[in-house]
């Protein structure tokens, strides 16, 4: 079944590779199979501003997120992942990525904290926001 076709809830999760975000993927897993709804995982990326400069490094870019997407996503589930799970990388912040996919969901599951590289997600902001904004109900995993 295509997202546009299937009629089931779909349930977002904010992953970053991070054991949150993979324990966000687990919790995800066991709402879906209660809930009959699919499981859309959402990884944000973005470039400083002046780091690039032509279209080369943000295909790479996208194609390295793609990876570590796919990645966590069989690290949390190997051979078992669901089958309709959609997996989606999008350029942009963290939070406003996630509040964009609340739209229309039946719920966004996040970790309380992600990857360690950037403050703001240090400080577990992107799930604070995403708590505070989302359009749906949010699950922050400890």
């Amino acid at each position: 079944m295509s997202e546009m076709t299937d009629p089931r809830p779909r349930i977002v999760v904010g992953v970053d590779g991070s054991d949150p975000s993979k324990l966000a993927l687990r919790w995800a897993a066991r709402i879906a199979a209660a809930e009959d709804a699919r499981i859309e995982a959402v990884m944000a990326w973005q470039l400083q501003t002046l780091a690039y400069r032509s279209i080369g490094p943000i295909v790479d870019m996208q194609d390295t997120m793609e990876k570590a997407l796919t990645d966590a996503v069989n690290d949390v589930f190997g051979q078992q992942r669901p089958n309709d799970m959609m997996l989606r990388t999008v350029q942009g912040g963290g939070a406003s990525v996630l509040l964009d996919a609340s739209r229309d969901a039946l719920m966004v599951v996040v970790g309380s904290r992600g990857r360690g590289g950037f403050a703001g997600l240090l400080l577990g902001s992107v799930s604070a926001k995403v708590a505070e904004h989302a359009e749906c109900p949010v699950l922050v995993v400890r």
